[in-house]
């Protein structure tokens, strides 16, 4: 196996690129302020995924095989439960009733926001993990108590009782009206947040706590902080684009919050068992991609009805 570049210009070549990328993003934003098509976010999308794939090349050539699918595990893993914020997405925005034209520039703001807040999450992780085998074991009865709350539908979002945004209304004036798609404006002479940046600060927070979830299962399958961080990083990346393409199809997919429920509770059982029963990484990659191939399709075809209908009316 080829030795692990732990060289900082690679996490600094890393980072630059998607420096790089973003900053295409929101100067393409910038360029059409109007509402992202179906058509802009699943080219978009597709850009995202091909990168991310482009990487894991660079990974398999730079590290090896072994850690090429350990990043494609881990991304597979990130990407996937990252459509469950997809649905609290939908919900904050209907809740704040965020005009179309401004939901952009706010998730790309919050993926940055995530950057910092997961890279975080994870650098502590890895050094807990490191110090304290013990806390796999706890990480992974936590993964499987998550997933028995998903199904018992324990895990819903109650923004009239936020507490975060108790807390920002409670230190910070906030304005009661948008200011385009500024975050912070002037009111009588008064710097005042605006509901845009309640929104941001409310996304950031809960894909935090979406984070507590999908960091702990990729530590089932390395504990490799690059892979961690990268598999982590190139499934958020696609989160913005994602988003505007499946916002309008979040109903569809009755039975997905079941299929990541599983997934977390297959990833918790392996970490809890990993000591006893080895479970190899591309079992593991077949097992999550077979998991959601059979609930995605088991939801397009319980709503295929219901569509059908609607259409011929």
């Amino acid at each position: 196996m080829r030795a692990v570049p732990t060289s900082i210009w690679f996490w600094i070549a890393f980072h630059a690129g998607v420096l790089i990328v973003l900053a295409i993003d929101l100067l393409w934003q910038k360029r059409t302020p109007e509402p992202v098509t179906m058509g802009e976010a699943a080219f978009w999308s597709s850009i995202w995924v091909v990168l991310s794939l482009g990487f894991n090349c660079l990974v398999w050539f730079l590290m090896g095989r072994e850690h090429a699918l350990d990043f494609f595990t881990g991304y597979v893993i990130e990407y996937s439960l990252s459509v469950d914020n997809i649905f609290v997405f939908v919900l904050i925005f209907s809740f704040f009733r965020v005009p179309s034209e401004y939901q952009h520039r706010v998730l790309v703001w919050g993926i940055i926001g995530a950057f910092i807040l997961r890279g975080l999450m994870i650098w502590f992780g890895i050094a807990l993990v490191e110090r304290f085998q013990w806390i796999l074991y706890v990480f992974g009865a936590f993964l499987i108590i998550t997933a028995i709350r998903m199904l018992s539908g324990k895990n819903d979002l109650d923004l009239e009782n936020n507490a975060v945004l108790r807390l920002c209304r409670k230190w910070f004036s906030v304005s009661p009206n948008y200011d385009g798609d500024k975050f912070i404006t002037r009111v009588n002479g008064a710097m005042m947040l605006t509901p845009l940046a309640l929104v941001l600060i409310v996304i950031d927070v809960m894909d935090l706590v979406f984070a507590v979830d999908s960091i702990p299962a990729v530590f089932a399958i390395t504990r490799n902080s690059f892979i961690v961080y990268t598999s982590n990083i190139c499934a958020i990346l696609g989160l913005r684009s994602l988003y505007f393409l499946l916002a309008g199809l979040v109903g569809r997919f009755v039975y997905l919050e079941i299929g990541l429920a599983v997934i977390l509770a297959f990833v918790g059982a392996k970490m809890v068992s990993a000591e006893w029963f080895h479970v190899p990484n591309w079992v593991s990659l077949v097992v999550i991609a077979s998991i959601l191939a059979i609930t995605i399709l088991a939801s397009v075809i319980a709503t295929s009805n219901g569509v059908a209908a609607k259409s011929q009316k």
